[in-house]
């Protein structure tokens, strides 16, 4: 197992515009959840997506806009089930990168709509009730031409294992490394064990982080970190380089904020706005 150190930042031309990067589609969101794919959204703005469109059902498409206007929308039908036929139409190069799950809900409608994703040959960062619908379903990723990345805290982890037959403790700080690069072989991804000392984990590669602090128990902290990996994923960084930046840069805004306010009271939305410091403090460092 090779030990990663961390990647650059990704440089940024002076003739770069919006569509010099790829685009960020984030597939999730229910009536009563559009604060997840809102918050994965204004994380990969503040760390330098170009462009970030919802792919919604029409009922909620105006609402994710109201609370994130910086990004546009893809309305689709409440009945829509085929995505990846969707994303052909309006990605017709494949060029885009998908941020799958935050607030998608774990109804049957969702489950379909999962499994046409997973045949896109899109880069993709899955999270929240993705990897839930992945475990429920027990199917195990295929190798892809493009990086995969799953990021779950110790619960979704745990649903995951157990689907697959991995019996190694996500929160066991001597199993945690093991737990990960298991998960990470099974399904050909890199893997992101979220907790204490985040896990990076691909089949051959391992990082552990070590930003970050107890403020980031708070809820859509994980949101902001899928939103943050997918918008490095758009500026040209592999999956597990992505991954390892992203784990840092989410910790780092989190110390950050810490050190100007305290240690209790981060929302979410307080650290996506925390990610340009962050990146600069980063670019300062490097």
């Amino acid at each position: 197992m090779k030990i990663i150190s961390l990647p650059q930042f990704p440089e940024r031309q002076s003739t770069a515009h919006k569509g010099t990067f790829k685009t960020l589609f984030i597939i999730g969101g229910q009536s009563n959840m559009i604060g997840a794919p809102s918050l994965t959204a204004r994380s990969a703005l503040r760390s330098g997506a170009g462009l970030v469109k919802f792919i919604a059902d029409e009922s909620i498409l105006t609402n994710l806009l109201l609370l994130e206007s910086s990004a546009t929308g893809v309305p689709i039908s409440d009945k829509a089930r085929n995505l990846e036929r969707v994303l052909t139409e309006i990605d017709p190069e494949d060029t885009g990168v998908l941020a799958v799950g935050p607030g998608m809900g774990r109804t049957p409608q969702s489950r379909n709509r999962l499994s046409s994703l997973l045949t896109s040959n899109r880069p993709m960062v899955l999270d929240a009730d993705a990897l839930n619908l992945l475990a429920e379903t027990g199917e195990r990723l295929e190798p892809a031409a493009k990086c995969r990345v799953l990021t779950p805290h110790p619960g979704e982890f745990r649903r995951l294992a157990q689907a697959v037959g991995i019996n190694h403790d996500p929160v066991d700080p001597e199993q945690r490394v093991k737990a990960a690069t298991a998960l990470a072989k099974v399904h050909h991804a890199v893997v992101v064990l979220k907790g204490h000392q985040t896990v990076i984990a691909s089949r051959t590669q391992c990082h552990i982080n070590h930003t970050g602090n107890a403020a980031l128990a708070t809820a859509g902290s994980g949101d902001v970190l899928t939103g943050l990996i997918a918008s490095l994923i758009t500026q040209g960084l592999d999956g597990f380089a992505a991954a390892t930046l992203g784990a840092h840069l989410h910790g780092l805004a989190a110390d950050l904020w810490v050190a100007e306010n305290g240690p209790v009271g981060l929302l979410a939305r307080n650290l996506a706005d925390m990610l340009p410091k962050a990146i600069r403090q980063y670019l300062m460092q490097s």
